[in-house]
């Protein structure tokens, strides 16, 4: 065989040991990759009428003890707020109780701390079930003692329940009624993720 030919044969081999083996070295450590929280999210009905929300779960896994924090950031709000109206959907079967629910000032945690509530803001609560033409839900009505005022701080609803037994997207909705009207005006969307 030729010198070129043994020599082009080697370059061949070296070439793709270089090129396949980042692949082959990574491919055992995609198991741990499951585990993972990403930042990834799915909602449905994503038109210009659907607002996405940010949330934080301490636990995804279903018939879990979970405590959910459905964020209220400046910019969602963008009014003083006199009540809000959380719509559960009827798909998530928890038993889910007055004394399990919390609102507050939050710290959003990241990278550098956790999420925690800073202050609890009174307020009165009530859960009733409701139907609509197209489905029941159950409605957790929040109304603070004073008004939620426009501001640089986050609020959170806390939620404290036992995880649905069926893994799946549950989408929770929000609606405010700002200060000096009468109707409530769609503020967002949560999309709960159940492992």
């Amino acid at each position: 065989m030729p010198n070129k030919q043994k020599k082009h044969i080697l370059n061949f081999k070296i070439f793709s040991f270089f090129f396949l083996s980042p692949f082959l070295v990574s491919i055992p450590f995609f198991s741990y990759v499951q585990g993972a929280k990403a930042g990834l999210e799915f909602q449905w009905d994503q038109d210009s009428t659907h607002r996405r929300l940010n949330w934080y779960q301490k636990e995804s896994v279903k018939s879990v003890r979970n405590k959910i924090y459905f964020f209220l950031r400046p910019n969602d709000r963008l009014t003083n707020l006199l009540k809000i109206d959380l719509i559960i959907p009827e798909t998530y079967k928890s038993k889910i109780k007055d004394k399990n629910i919390s609102f507050c000032k939050v710290k959003i945690g990241g990278f550098e701390g956790r999420t925690k509530c800073l202050e609890d803001i009174p307020a009165d609560m009530e859960i009733k079930n409701e139907e609509s033409e197209e489905s029941s839900f159950r409605r957790l009505t929040i109304y603070p003692y004073s008004p939620i005022e426009y501001s640089k701080d986050s609020y959170a609803i806390v939620l404290k329940a036992l995880n649905p037994r069926r893994s799946g997207l549950y989408q929770f909705h929000s609606y405010g009624q700002p200060a000096g009207k009468t109707s409530t005006r769609y503020l967002g969307s949560w999309t709960i993720v159940i492992d």
